[in-house]
């Protein structure tokens, strides 16, 4: 929905990236909150949540050796001292817009997978699962950047509708209430969906998925220029920057006319948001 071409990129031709500060300081910030949940309710503090940092830095690194590019040139380490000084103000942010003392979560990092009547498979890993005594369920997102404007709110909302629709199709029940904190900039923003909602999700779903497949079986990945082509890896092989994409490593067959397709392709450029990408090319 970002960027077709930068799909091809990543999920067909698995073009490597290089870790980011920002995305690998999200890793170790969401690895805190959820180890925090480890310790009894009354020893759920700040300071504790700040402490776990370091061990939890470390973890990553044991698992990803390669993030140790990212401090690269920095022999004395003020670049890493100031970026885990940021994961702790965040860590701290957090503690003004919830109380771990007062939640008992029924999951943390879920993994979460169903099928749909079509046949398309939806998965992702939901950050904290709520459950009410009377059996309500509320999803929660933790994101570390800062919240969007109100016209953008509704991409944003995508991928919590997304989990909703999991659920719901998963244990027939429509989650109470979606919930996404943003420790960069201290704002909660909810969203009570309906049923009604989630169909809407999944027939956009559906437009999506054909529209991949239309693009899969005819080549034809198109780069969606924005503002965000300045954060994008692959700016060397994309057209829009005079590069060349790579040999497309699967068989095509002609694409139809732009009439034909274009009722497909239509709905999946009406919203922006963050699909979590379903199996398959």
């Amino acid at each position: 929905m970002q960027c077709p071409l930068l799909y091809r990129f990543r999920v067909i031709d698995k073009l490597p990236e290089k870790p980011s500060e920002a995305a690998t300081r999200g890793t170790l910030v969401h690895a805190v909150l959820e180890r925090l949940f480890d310790a009894p309710a009354v020893d759920r503090t700040a300071p504790r949540a700040k402490a776990l940092i370091p061990g939890q830095w470390d973890r990553l690194l044991e698992a990803k050796p390669e993030l140790t590019e990212l401090f690269d040139g920095d022999p004395g380490g003020e670049r890493l001292a100031g970026w885990l000084g940021e994961a702790e103000r965040l860590v701290e942010r957090w503690f003004s817009l919830e109380d771990p003392t007062r939640l008992e979560p029924a999951e943390r990092e879920l993994f979460v997978e169903t099928e749909l009547d079509s046949g398309l498979r939806l998965r992702g890993v939901i950050d904290r699962v709520d459950v009410a005594p009377t059996g309500e369920v509320r999803i929660v997102d933790y994101k570390t950047g800062k919240a969007p404007r109100p016209e953008y709110a509704e991409g944003a909302l995508f991928q919590m509708k997304f989990y909703a629709l999991v659920v719901w199709r998963l244990r027939n029940v429509v989650p109470r209430r979606l919930q996404l904190v943003y420790l960069g900039s201290g704002d909660v923003l909810t969203y009570d969906p309906v049923p009604a909602d989630l169909e809407r999700v999944e027939r956009k779903l559906l437009a999506l998925w054909d529209a991949i497949r239309l693009a899969t079986e005819t080549g034809e990945w198109r780069p969606r220029p924005t503002k965000l082509c300045g954060w994008c890896d692959h700016r060397a092989v994309c057209p829009e920057f005079g590069g060349t994409p790579p040999v497309y490593p699967l068989s095509v067959r002609p694409a139809e006319p732009v009439e034909a397709v274009q009722g497909r392709m239509e709905p999946v450029r009406s919203e922006a948001g963050q699909p979590v990408a379903p199996e398959g090319p």
